[in-house]
């Protein structure tokens, strides 16, 4: 038996923009990831088997869990029948515009075929985190990264600069197909070209963007987002948005004194949290598969492959 104890890291959106909505149904984005410092963990014991049985024990238990999907996909992938074990401990808020599930499912992909001992192309890991989800394949990644078509076409940034944030997640379910059929109401009122004009330069500018095209629609369904995202404003945090299509808000703090002061008081559930660049994302995985990888190579690769 092998084993294994990962950290999968949540995510912030730091600028999203829907652009229009394909023939296939999908939309057409653009956007800025970014991987942040808050985690789930996830044991994993994993040992070959003649058939494959896989367990999770989580909090909470969650239905039709990517990390099952993830598991079943790659081990067919691998060609191989295993017993995998997974104990998840959420610490990502579900359904906040954080990545959570898409994370565990990515740090499945990239684990299971270390502790296999099996190579797996990236193109192949790419091409199931796809299919998983529009965001499990930057989580294959880290770092900054520009996220085209769905989000799952990316292209590295640059990291930026330490930067510290605080997180706050009130709580409040904020529907993605609401959020999307909102912004569809309104896709023709802004010209295409300002659109991916003004993004480009925020990029050039930032490696950012505070604009989030899911506000307007999500604030008006949730006005307390409104009031938690004025109040990180008034705390003196710049900038302050939402991720995702919500309902999670951040605001960068430039001074921690402020930050603290600022998570004080919020009554809702905060996180103070670092943005984590391309390096610090990869070398805490390489840390935890130290024993069972070979080299520095991305993604880790298995000393058990031959």
């Amino acid at each position: 038996m092998r084993t294994a104890r990962l950290k999968a890291f949540a995510k912030l959106n730091r600028g999203l923009r829907i652009l229009y909505k394909r023939p296939d149904q999908y939309h057409e984005i653009r956007t800025v990831f970014q991987t942040i410092s808050l985690a789930d963990t996830l044991e994993v014991e994993f040992s070959k088997a003649p058939s494959t049985s896989i367990e999770i024990h989580g909090t909470p238990e969650i239905p039709d869990n990517l990390v099952e999907r993830a598991a079943r996909k790659i081990l067919q992938a691998m060609d191989m029948e295993a017993r995998v074990l997974f104990r998840l401990k959420k610490r990502i808020p579900a359904g906040a515009g954080l990545g959570g599930g898409s994370s565990d499912a990515a740090a499945v992909l990239l684990a299971l075929p270390v502790l296999a001992g099996k190579r797996v192309a990236p193109a192949d890991l790419h091409a199931m985190a796809t299919e998983l989800g529009s965001d499990v394949p930057f989580f294959l990644e880290g770092g900054a990264a520009l996220g085209l078509g769905r989000g799952e076409e990316l292209y590295p940034l640059p990291d930026r600069a330490a930067t510290r944030a605080l997180l706050v997640a009130p709580g409040i379910h904020s529907s993605t197909a609401e959020a999307y059929r909102d912004v569809s109401e309104k896709l023709t009122s802004i010209g295409l070209q300002n659109k991916l004009f003004s993004f480009q330069q925020e990029i050039w500018r930032t490696g950012g963007s505070a604009h989030n095209d899911f506000e307007e629609g999500v604030f008006a369904r949730h006005p307390e987002l409104s009031g938690i995202a004025d109040r990180l404003t008034s705390s003196g945090a710049r900038p302050v948005a939402m991720t995702g299509s919500g309902s999670s808000i951040f605001g960068v703090f430039h001074d921690r004194e402020r930050l603290l002061s600022a998570q004080r008081a919020f009554k809702e559930q905060t996180f103070e949290i670092s943005f984590l660049s391309r390096s610090q994302y990869r070398s805490a995985w390489r840390r935890a598969l130290k024993q069972h990888t070979k080299g520095d190579q991305w993604p880790p690769q298995s000393r058990y492959a031959r």
